[in-house]
Parts: C-alpha cells; structure tokens; sequence
C-alpha cells in the first residue's frame, strides 16, 4: 500500500498566541503591573473578537465588527482606544515574529480637557496640619502632596521611595523604581526641603526604610495610598480625589503658571519620549495662553480704543 506524504497542520488560535506574546513581554522585562494590564485588555476584546479562531484566519473585517459591537455595547470611546493599543502591540510582535500580517489602527477617542486641581482647592489640602495633633497618616499625606506638587510623581514611584534615596544637601531626590524602569533624578524646591527635612526627623527610622510608609512602618500598596489620599481630600472638604490629578495638576501649573517648557517637562515626568509631554502642551495650550493678550487682535483693538476714548 503506497503512503502519502504526512502533511502537518499546526492551527494556532488568537488567544493561544497572546499567551506567546505575554510571556515574550515577560521576558523582555514589562512589569507585571502591564502585564496584568494587557491581560485585563485581552478578557474585554474576546467579549467581541473570537479568539479562538485560528489567528491567520483573522482578518480586518473580524476587527472591524469588533470596534462596532464595542460600540454598540456603550464601551467608552478612551476604553475602545486602550484595546486598540494593546491590540496593536501584539500585531506588531506578531509581525515581527512571522506569525500574521494584520495590524490595527488606533481608535480616535475625541481629546478631552483633564480637570486639575484648582488653586483654592490645593490651598486648602497645603495647609499644614497641626503635627503634635494629628495622625501620622495625615501629616504623611501633607507631604506626600507637597512632593506631588513639586515633581507630579506616579503614585508607584511615591510609594517606592527610601530613606536613602532623599539628598536635602543636594535638593534632590533619587527615583529607583519608575514606570520605564530608568533611574531618575528629581530636583527639590527649598519649600520642600524644609518640609521634608521637618517630616523625616518626625518619621525616623533606618536609611533602608520606605519614606512614605503606612502606620505600622511597612511599604504602603498603591491602592492603600490612592484610598489614603482620597480620604485626606474629603477630610478637608475637596471632592476631588484621584492622586494622578496632582501629575496632571504639576503639568499644567509647570506649562501656564510657571512658565516651564515641554522638553524640561519631559525629564521631570520621567516620559521617554517627547510624545506624552505633547499631549500635555495639547491639553494645556501653555504656548498659546502665556502672553495671550500681546497677540490677541480683541485685546489690542480694545486697548487702541481706550488710548484714543482718553485722548485730550
């Protein structure tokens, strides 16, 4: 009996190969923060995608159904652009690795203006509480916004932060544990050193310690400083509560108030690319604001006409 040639048909689905691409992100180093993040992502597209398809069955047709169904479930247009992108991550490594042609663009979510704090609310969460009366936690969360005012910190970064890692005679402070995995250095204003230099006598403990801990003296968790934080506002009566509102805050103050400009901006938020800060400068117009009244045609006509009402 004549035997024909075994021919072999490997069918790899979608959801198979991301789990290839979660563990090559893996070893390339992301955190596992991102991770979880991607996989989180993943859950919510196979509402709406079959992953279990063979992937080089997939098509754009498939893609765009999906965009539609998300649609039509009422999905948030921010929350179509994170799938997107995460969607667009694993296409280009799928890509690179020889796996599919396909890719995705991003969804356009319309821009929109982030609320900051406004100054009457930071007054109020700036002013210092009485520290031979109040809870270490509270007096911990003064300078906990003190320093997210000077430098708008990640709430990740904030909680990682040694003893050791504060250098008052310098006016900086070392950051070891941040988002792109990069060591940054922050400066401090004098303000902050005072402050910090008044808390971490108050504070004690060793070098090695955590600068920002919770009250048994152990590294807060970040949702333990988000839910912290978010009580300290109400306490003071500002209804505002997200701790990422004070980056954003930090933005636009450094950008308008200050005067700053996007390519220091950069290095202070710790963004490896210029590309962030963008959005920032976009959200904030900080070019077009500052000074607006030398260019503003209104303004010039409306003073023009006061000289000439004042003309002898």
């Amino acid at each position: 009996m004549k035997k024909g040639k075994i021919l072999m048909q490997i069918s790899t689905t979608t959801a198979e190969v991301f789990e290839d691409f979660l563990l090559s992100r893996k070893a390339k180093g992301l955190s596992e923060k991102t991770l979880i993040s991607y996989k989180q992502h993943f859950a919510a597209i196979s509402k709406h995608l079959c992953t279990d398809i063979p992937i080089e069955e997939l098509n754009k047709g498939d893609l765009e159904r999906m965009i539609a169904a998300m649609r039509d479930a009422g999905l948030a247009a921010n929350s179509i652009k994170s799938y997107t992108r995460t969607l667009k991550s694993f296409f280009s490594w799928c890509n690179r690795e020889g796996i599919t042609r396909l890719n995705i663009p991003l969804y356009r979510a319309e821009e929109t203006i982030k609320e900051t704090y406004t100054d009457e609310e930071l007054i109020v969460l700036l002013k210092k509480p009485n520290v031979r009366k109040c809870s270490f936690a509270e007096y911990r969360n003064w300078v906990t916004i003190n320093l997210l005012l000077n430098n708008g910190c990640r709430a990740a970064t904030i909680r990682n932060i040694k003893t050791r890692d504060v250098d008052l005679e310098c006016h900086v402070i070392y950051l070891r544990h941040t988002k792109n995995k990069r060591a940054q250095t922050i400066p401090l204003c004098e303000a902050l050193c005072g402050t910090l230099r008044e808390y971490m006598r108050i504070r004690g403990g060793e070098l090695d310690d955590y600068l920002f801990p919770n009250e048994n003296g152990t590294q807060l968790t970040e949702n333990g400083l988000r839910c912290s934080i978010a009580n300290y506002n109400k306490k003071r009566g500002v209804q505002k509560t997200s701790i990422h509102l004070f980056r954003h805050t930090f933005a636009k103050k450094y950008l308008v108030d200050c005067g700053g400009n996007a390519f220091t901006l950069q290095r202070l938020l710790g963004h490896s690319t210029l590309d962030m800060t963008k959005h920032y400068c976009a959200i904030f117009d900080a070019d077009i604001v500052r000074n607006y009244d030398n260019f503003s045609p209104l303004a010039q006509i409306k003073s023009s006409s006061q000289k000439i009402k004042m003309r002898p």
